[in-house]
């Protein structure tokens, strides 16, 4: 590799997710739901390895669908996810999988309690604390909560960051929301240009469609670009470009900061298609 350009994704690459955006999930599905001890870490982890669940939003979605068919039939996690890799990741996935597994009057009940506006309702709740929900969402969250958001600690030393910006031009992707990647961004001292950065809000589809990376090696006026990210999503997302684009290279930088660690996680990036793994982005300076 011979990089112009570096791209991070934020959540589990720049700043410690586990106990804020992940915790917000399980929060959520036990508040709503009576979830018992069925969602797990083990269980989001596996939906992040189903794939196309880079939005957090709809992975509480498609755990609520979970919970609710385990009060019709005994299904395993593990069951439930492997059918929805099976058929490509995703919300979409889960939906057609359960359509099909269930009986007509189960889907029907299954469906009519499952509410994603709420979901999303209670997850900012829980994630923004009371004080930003009103800013952020402009309406009266359903309860009192003190928020996930700024106590999420920072994985990227100053020192890398520095040497980061003074070294190579440096973009951001992630799946968070505009305002929240802002705040990530102002916590760690990382100062991107809007141009330079790809949120939830700049395009639909999210990871591991391609196009946010892409364009971002356009305006960056890139010819190598690595990927740095948590999930095996972020690695398809540099091997989608990769196909995209064949006028540029693309290169997957997975990190053990995430969901994924140790040995297994080294091997689901390597298997993805990553280029290479490091255990904190800390270690990019190295490998650059």
């Amino acid at each position: 590799m011979n990089p112009d350009t570096v791209i991070l994704d934020i959540d589990g690459v720049l700043v410690d997710v586990s106990n804020s955006y992940r915790q917000a999930i399980i929060d959520t599905i036990s508040y709503r739901y009576d979830a018992g001890e069925l969602i797990t870490d083990r269980l989001i982890q596996r939906l992040k390895n189903a794939g196309g669940f880079n939005n957090d939003w709809l992975l509480t979605d498609a755990a609520a669908l979970y919970v609710l068919t385990c009060e019709f039939y005994s299904m395993s996690g593990h069951e439930f996810t492997e059918a929805i890799a099976a058929r490509g990741g995703g919300l979409s996935a889960a939906q057609s999988f359960l359509s099909e597994e269930l009986d007509e009057d189960a889907w029907r009940s299954i469906k009519h309690r499952w509410d994603q506006a709420k979901h999303r309702e209670i997850f900012q709740t829980f994630y923004l604390g009371t004080e930003l929900y009103r800013e952020f969402e402009s309406n009266t969250p359903p309860f009192e909560a003190p928020g996930y958001i700024y106590d999420e600690p920072i994985l990227l030393d100053a020192e890398t960051r520095d040497w980061l910006t003074d070294t190579v031009p440096v973009g951001i992707c992630t799946g968070r929301p505009a305002a929240e990647a802002t705040i990530a961004m102002e916590r760690i001292g990382l100062e991107i240009p809007s141009a330079h950065c790809f949120t939830m809000d700049d395009w639909d589809n999210g990871k591991p469609d391609p196009s946010a990376l892409i364009i971002l090696a356009d305006r960056l006026d890139s010819n190598e670009i690595i990927f740095v990210g948590d999930t095996l999503d972020d690695v398809h997302t540099a091997t989608n470009a990769m196909d995209a684009d064949t006028d540029r290279q693309y290169y997957a930088i997975g990190v053990l900061t995430g969901g994924l660690s140790g040995s297994q996680g080294r091997q689901a990036f390597r298997s993805a298609g990553a280029s290479d793994v490091i255990n904190s982005v800390n270690d990019i300076s190295t490998l650059l």
